[in-house]
């Protein structure tokens, strides 16, 4: 069998795709396969719970207005980042996350423990108008959440959709998910989201 020489390769374009091609995804197979396979990747850490209705209604909140463009949320494992933000992240704490929100664009701080930082006031002082708590901030106001209305009717969809990818949602708990929304602003569950964001290994040294 006479073997392709470089020169080969390089001028046929068509050859080139599949090639490349095919060393990407061997390449990311190898990378990603064995992840599936690790325990400290695919179990929750101690205390880890799936979102609740009202926090999962407000992660689509943060996802739809882009916050991640601006905020990760993933500590790194290294001084500066732990002494100011709190435990670095680990695997098990995104279990439950489909998509993850880990980011690596930090115009905003990491937003990871932020949970319980500060009060629901604060923070929806922080949303209305970011430059009333944080003079210097160049963060877009958000006051327009405060009057648009949750989507109740949405989230036991959600919920079931979350389900068949491995997130333990009972019965119950979806067909009592709307009226945990109902009545809330989409900036109540927004708030509520960034309040229960890294709790499980906050206090963790």
């Amino acid at each position: 069998m006479k073997l392709l020489t470089h020169d080969q390769i390089e001028r046929n374009v068509g050859l080139m795709i599949v090639l490349t091609i095919l060393v990407i995804s061997v390449g990311g197979l190898l990378e990603i396969v064995p992840l599936f396979f690790q325990k400290s990747t695919t179990t929750p850490v101690a205390g880890l719970k799936p979102y609740d209705p009202v926090r999962l209604t407000g992660r689509d909140i943060y996802i739809r207005e882009g916050c991640y463009n601006c905020h990760s949320q993933m500590i790194r494992p290294f001084r500066a980042e732990t002494e100011r933000y709190g435990h670095y992240s680990v695997a098990g704490e995104f279990v439950y996350d489909h998509p993850f929100q880990w980011g690596s664009k930090r115009t905003g701080p990491d937003l990871h423990r932020v949970g319980g930082r500060y009060s629901d006031e604060w923070q929806r002082t922080h949303l209305i108008n970011p430059r009333d708590v944080v003079p210097e901030s160049n963060m877009p106001a958000f006051a327009f959440l405060e009057h648009a209305p949750a989507d109740a009717a949405g989230v036991a969809a959600k919920m079931r959709g979350l389900r068949k990818v491995g997130v333990p949602y009972t019965d119950a708990e979806i067909d009592g998910a709307a009226k945990m929304v109902e009545g809330k602003t989409e900036l109540d569950v927004l708030i509520a989201y960034l309040q229960g964001m890294g709790l499980e290994l906050k206090g963790a040294k």
